[in-house]
């Protein structure tokens, strides 16, 4: 299974963030090919040895064989990377990796 996890970096206005989140960057990940599943942090987001630079933390899984086509090569993912820039003015690091059973 491939997984991406988003690491949404504190921002200035976290309420602007939320809703345009919620509204908007939602529903279009939420079109992303051979989407599994989708979750978001609920609440603060911790690091174990301290304060974090991060505000919410979005992880999605999906079907794919491939790790190229998540997120980035179908068109669905190309719209919703490009628009990150409409919210996420103090950055996102995004993780993409596959999963294997432990």
């Amino acid at each position: 299974m491939n997984q991406l996890v988003a690491l949404y970096k504190k921002q200035t206005d976290a309420k602007a963030f939320d809703d345009y989140y919620a509204s908007t960057h939602v529903p279009l990940a939420k079109t992303l090919p051979g989407l599994k599943g989708y979750e978001i942090s609920a609440g603060p987001v911790a690091l174990t040895q301290g304060n974090s630079p991060y505000h919410l933390v979005a992880h999605a899984s999906f079907r794919l064989g491939r790790r190229h086509q998540v997120g980035v090569d179908p068109p669905e993912g190309q719209a919703t990377a490009a628009e990150l820039g409409n919210f996420a003015q103090a950055g996102v690091d995004l993780l993409i990796f596959d999963t294997k059973e432990a």
